[in-house]
């Protein structure tokens, strides 16, 4: 006998076969997977074009003053990192789509063509402009239809870190990877200028393992975190040169979740929020910032210290991919009877878990196809038990060509923590 709750519960999961069926168009893979691709703009537009890590920004073209930019959704088979790819919805082939860049008081008009099974509008997050152009469904405009392509235009009125994103059937389209970043450059720039500006767009899935598309009905249970739709080790490191002035813009369109990124090695100053500049009296020294869903956060500060740091969402679960959360808790538990049980019927059978979970991604042991469950990266010193939000910034005297990635940093001598001597022990009477 079902109760109730069984029976919503089997409702909603054939609806969501339904909903899923009808997602199944076919997908363009995503150009060059985990590359990075920067528009340059005119010299006159005098501006640093912004880097999205594992991302692109949106050409544009000048037609009668008006930048003209041509943005179409669409389905995309994207790769989150090597060995973990799903069916996904994005724009111009890539998830997340592409980041605009325009100056203050720039007339952007902007095409989208929808490409999806579903209707979709725009909605152009944080920015001002006129009602119309707002982008809510039902609300400000009718839904683009499929097959259609509709027409934005607005002048950009302030500047800053602004984002885009569907503001029809948003559940199902954002869960999927509808969403990118919007960047308005100032007119006329004040304080100093940066060396690089990059910028990362956070979000989260719940792909379980061995699936191939996003559950866009999931509430709670988010299980691949991402920066730029990207999780480690998929994520492309910050390469910078020593000394040099960064800005590292954020943006959170994850479904649930806030995230506070936290920088190891170096402190920043919150410069700048989705509703504009910090005034210079408000700013305090952090190395850490909350960015809440929905939100921008700026940050700037000088890399003064040559290494590889991590830089990452310090909520321990979303530095996990994948990770199961239903397993029973056997940490400290002797599970050597119980394995050799289980190996009678299943050959090869090992426990885990007992001492820890950090050895997972390292054991190397077979995992399903299409999945990334508790992997990290091999590191030059021992394996990353890390995955996820996190990413690198690498700082070195001299950076590749493209800021191309410049592999492991090489530690001075005597200054990587090691295995102490048995005379440092009997020097400051330090007994084991």
């Amino acid at each position: 006998m079902l109760n109730r709750r069984q029976f919503f519960k089997g409702a909603m999961t054939t609806a969501s076969g339904a909903l899923i069926a009808r997602l199944v168009p076919a997908a363009s893979a995503a150009p060059a997977a985990g590359a990075t691709a920067v528009f340059t703009p005119p010299s006159d537009e005098g501006y640093r074009p912004v880097i999205t890590t594992n991302g692109a920004t949106l050409p544009w073209k000048r037609v009668d003053g008006a930048k003209v930019f041509h943005l179409v959704a669409e389905p995309v088979l994207h790769e989150f990192a090597p060995g973990l790819t799903a069916h996904c919805w994005g724009y111009n082939g890539r998830v997340h789509g592409p980041t605009f860049e325009a100056v203050e008081g720039d007339l952007v008009r902007i095409y989208v063509t929808n490409r999806l099974p579903e209707p979709t509008t725009v909605h152009w997050h944080g920015l001002f402009l006129p009602n119309g152009m707002d982008g809510v469904g039902g609300l400000t405009q009718r839904a683009i239809q499929p097959g259609e392509t509709f027409k934005y235009e607005f002048p950009l009125i302030q500047h800053g870190t602004f984002m885009y994103h569907p503001h029809h059937d948003e559940m199902t389209q954002m869960a999927l990877g509808m969403m990118g970043l919007f960047i308005v450059h100032p007119r006329k720039p004040v304080g100093p200028p940066v060396d690089h500006d990059f910028a990362i767009l956070l979000s989260e899935w719940r792909i379980d393992v061995g699936a191939s598309r996003p559950n866009p009905s999931e509430m709670t249970d988010f299980n691949v975190l991402t920066m730029n739709a990207r999780c480690f080790p998929g994520t492309a490191p910050l390469v910078v040169r020593r000394n040099a002035r960064v800005r590292i813009r954020l943006g959170n369109l994850s479904a649930m979740d806030h995230h506070p990124i936290h920088l190891h090695g170096h402190r920043f100053y919150v410069t700048e929020t989705d509703g504009g500049v910090v005034p210079e009296s408000a700013r305090r020294p952090e190395t850490t910032v909350l960015v809440a869903v929905g939100q921008t956060r700026t940050v700037e500060f000088v890399a003064d210290a040559l290494g590889d740091w991590a830089m990452h969402c310090h909520m321990s679960h979303h530095v996990m991919t994948q990770m199961g959360h239903h397993s029973g808790n056997v940490i400290g538990m002797n599970t050597d009877g119980l394995g050799r049980e289980i190996g009678k019927l299943v050959p090869g059978y090992m426990p885990m878990g007992a001492e820890g979970m950090g050895d997972m991604g390292d054991m190397g042991m077979p995992v399903p196809k299409n999945s990334l469950p508790m992997v990290g990266e091999q590191g030059q010193f021992d394996y990353i038990t890390m995955g996820g939000m996190f990413t690198i910034l690498k700082v070195r005297d001299e950076i590749p060509e493209g800021n191309a990635d410049p592999g492991w940093y090489s530690n001075p001598a005597g200054t990587v923590a090691d295995v102490a001597s048995k005379a440092d022990l009997r020097r400051d009477g330090i007994t084991s």
